[in-house]
Protein backbone atom coordinates (compact mmCIF):
# COMPACT_ATOMS: atom_id res chain seq x y z
CA UNK A 1 0.00 0.00 0.00
CA UNK A 2 1.25 3.50 -0.79
CA UNK A 3 2.28 5.70 2.11
CA UNK A 4 2.58 9.06 0.32
CA UNK A 5 -0.08 11.23 -1.23
CA UNK A 6 1.61 11.16 -4.63
CA UNK A 7 1.90 7.37 -4.51
CA UNK A 8 -1.82 7.08 -3.67
CA UNK A 9 -2.63 9.27 -6.65
CA UNK A 10 -0.39 7.19 -8.93
CA UNK A 11 -2.22 4.06 -7.74
CA UNK A 12 -5.60 5.59 -8.60
CA UNK A 13 -4.36 6.73 -12.01
CA UNK A 14 -2.81 3.34 -12.76
CA UNK A 15 -6.05 1.52 -11.95
CA UNK A 16 -8.05 3.79 -14.27
CA UNK A 17 -5.48 3.54 -17.06
CA UNK A 18 -5.31 -0.25 -16.73
CA UNK A 19 -9.08 -0.52 -17.09
CA UNK A 20 -9.06 1.66 -20.21
CA UNK A 21 -6.16 -0.25 -21.77
CA UNK A 22 -7.85 -3.59 -21.05
CA UNK A 23 -11.02 -2.38 -22.74
CA UNK A 24 -9.03 -1.21 -25.77
CA UNK A 25 -7.19 -4.52 -26.11
CA UNK A 26 -10.47 -6.40 -25.75
CA UNK A 27 -11.97 -4.35 -28.60
CA UNK A 28 -8.93 -5.04 -30.78
CA UNK A 29 -9.13 -8.77 -30.11
CA UNK A 30 -12.86 -8.77 -30.93
CA UNK A 31 -12.32 -7.03 -34.27
CA UNK A 32 -9.44 -9.36 -35.19
CA UNK A 33 -11.52 -12.39 -34.23
CA UNK A 34 -14.31 -11.19 -36.56
CA UNK A 35 -11.81 -11.06 -39.43
CA UNK A 36 -10.46 -14.52 -38.60
CA UNK A 37 -13.93 -16.09 -38.45
CA UNK A 38 -14.78 -14.54 -41.83
CA UNK A 39 -11.54 -15.95 -43.25
CA UNK A 40 -12.22 -19.41 -41.84
CA UNK A 41 -15.74 -19.38 -43.31
CA UNK A 42 -14.18 -18.72 -46.71
CA UNK A 43 -16.23 -15.60 -47.40
CA UNK A 44 -13.76 -13.18 -48.99
CA UNK A 45 -16.16 -10.22 -49.17
CA UNK A 46 -17.09 -10.51 -45.49
CA UNK A 47 -13.43 -10.90 -44.55
CA UNK A 48 -12.50 -7.75 -46.47
CA UNK A 49 -15.23 -5.69 -44.82
CA UNK A 50 -14.24 -7.05 -41.39
CA UNK A 51 -10.62 -6.09 -42.09
CA UNK A 52 -11.71 -2.58 -43.11
CA UNK A 53 -13.48 -2.28 -39.74
CA UNK A 54 -10.53 -3.74 -37.81
CA UNK A 55 -7.83 -1.50 -39.33
CA UNK A 56 -8.84 1.76 -37.59
CA UNK A 57 -9.25 -0.08 -34.29
CA UNK A 58 -5.74 -1.52 -34.52
CA UNK A 59 -4.27 1.85 -35.50
CA UNK A 60 -6.10 3.46 -32.59
CA UNK A 61 -4.46 0.96 -30.24
CA UNK A 62 -1.11 2.09 -31.65
CA UNK A 63 -1.82 5.78 -31.21
CA UNK A 64 -3.03 5.25 -27.65
CA UNK A 65 0.09 3.29 -26.74
CA UNK A 66 -1.62 -0.04 -26.09
CA UNK A 67 0.16 -1.87 -28.91
CA UNK A 68 3.43 -1.29 -30.72
CA UNK A 69 3.11 -0.04 -34.29
CA UNK A 70 5.22 -2.86 -35.73
CA UNK A 71 2.97 -5.42 -34.02
CA UNK A 72 -0.10 -3.81 -35.57
CA UNK A 73 1.55 -3.61 -38.99
CA UNK A 74 2.50 -7.30 -38.79
CA UNK A 75 -1.00 -8.37 -37.76
CA UNK A 76 -2.66 -6.34 -40.52
CA UNK A 77 -0.21 -7.63 -43.10
CA UNK A 78 -0.79 -11.25 -42.13
CA UNK A 79 -4.57 -10.84 -42.12
CA UNK A 80 -4.48 -9.15 -45.54
CA UNK A 81 -2.27 -11.92 -46.93
CA UNK A 82 -4.68 -14.57 -45.66
CA UNK A 83 -7.62 -12.74 -47.24
CA UNK A 84 -5.79 -12.42 -50.56
CA UNK A 85 -5.05 -16.15 -50.48
CA UNK A 86 -8.80 -16.93 -50.40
Amino acid sequence: MPHHKSAEKRLRQTEKRTAVNRARMSRVRTFVKKVETAISSGNKAAAETALQAAQPELHRATSKGVMHRNTVARKLSRLAARINAL
